[in-house]
């Protein structure tokens, strides 16, 4: 088992990483306050995991509330939230049960949405289940919901106890959802380790093919370069650079998700097409050459991910954009990279510059 610390003060937890940690609850039981936990899920990993780790739990004496959801993006909503809510309730939970998040990024937004708002909030721990929840959104405290004008717009920071990522879970993953995982490991390669990049292009087949200490390692890295950053900017709160440069690919790709509608593609596919409209965004600023816009598109591609985005309109992708988090007084803050492995936050970039890199990165 691999061990990390995301370094917060008093909000400090543990990142634990490896094979068969679900079926053990004694990792569990020391962040929980008292032996009561309500296990939220969805009905895709509830029949594959939710009976181990429950049963697990109720050996050490703690009991369990189960509460399923259904499963998808478009279920990231108000009222899957509500429903949390509802059983909380109809439970009596109180203040001193934690809720526990047994999913992927769906499932770990909206539980910890409910656990940083019931009862004004309550413990929190995140079991993530798919690539993409272990190496980004179970990490950080970032829980919320989506709305239709916006993806995410409603939320609050809310630290878990603990990460616990399972490595057995990825053996049940699909392929594609594996594949949308990796553009969020990728984007560390990308934004501040280059070793790291270096590593996943040599590596990917076998990462692929589910080897498992590859994909220990591809989450060790992602989930210690997460750390990293959010203990140095919790809240994303600073000026330049900071935690806001974890969304590269993010504002270009919450574009295409929330113009298709959610779900059509999943997350991490969105923001593999956004980081090549971000890369070739940088290229026609003059940061990075036609030979890097190419490697990064190679790697996405060997990750089987797309490159190319719908062809929403260049209007209606800006329009989008708008309504992204990392507005300023107006001015769209964007991810970019001065050279590879070197994020930058940039507010400067022309608009013209902006359309042409998104129509020359969509289909038709």
């Amino acid at each position: 088992m691999r061990r990390l610390n995301v370094s917060l003060a008093e909000r400090s937890y543990p990142i634990l990483v490896g094979a068969g940690l679900l079926s053990r609850p004694e990792l569990i039981q020391p962040v929980l306050p008292t032996a009561r936990v309500a296990l939220v899920s969805n009905t895709t990993v509830a029949p594959l995991y939710l009976d181990v780790l429950a049963k697990g739990l109720e050996k050490v004496g703690v009991d369990v509330t189960p509460i399923i959801l259904p499963d998808g993006e478009v279920y990231k909503n108000s009222e899957s939230l509500n429903l949390i809510y509802d059983a909380l309730l109809a439970s009596r939970c109180d203040r001193g049960t934690t809720i526990i998040a047994l999913g992927g990024g769906v499932i770990g937004d909206l539980a910890g949405f409910a656990a940083a708002t019931y009862q004004r909030g309550v413990p929190f721990v995140q079991i993530p289940t798919t690539l993409l929840s272990q190496v980004d959104s179970s990490v950080g405290g970032k829980t919320g919901i989506n709305h239709p004008r916006g993806k995410n717009m409603v939320g609050a920071f809310w630290q878990p106890k603990l990460v616990l990522a399972d490595t057995d879970t990825l053996q049940t993953l699909p392929d594609r959802e594996l594949s949308s995982g990796m553009a969020e490991v990728i984007k560390y390669g990308l934004i501040r380790d280059l070793p790291f990049l270096k590593w996943l292009e040599v590596s990917m087949e076998g990462l692929l093919s589910r080897n498992g200490e590859l994909l220990a390692h591809a989450i060790e890295r992602s989930c210690a370069n997460k750390a990293e950053v959010v203990a140095a900017d919790e809240l994303e709160t600073a000026r330049e650079g900071g935690r806001a440069l974890l969304n590269l690919g993010h504002t270009f790709g919450h574009a295409i998700e929330t113009g298709i509608g959610y779900g059509e593609w999943l997350h991490g596919e969105a923001v593999a097409a956004g980081t090549v409209m971000a890369v070739e965004l940088s290229r026609r600023l003059g940061w990075l050459s036609v030979a890097d816009v190419e490697r990064v598109r190679t790697l996405l591609q060997s990750a089987g991910l797309p490159v190319a985005a719908p062809n929403l309109g260049a209007d209606r992708y800006l329009e989008l954009m708008s309504h992204d988090k990392k507005v300023v007084a107006g001015n769209l803050r964007l991810v970019l990279l001065r050279v590879l492995a070197q994020a930058v936050t940039y507010a400067d970039a022309p608009r013209e510059e902006i359309v042409a890199a998104i129509e020359s990165c969509c289909n038709g």
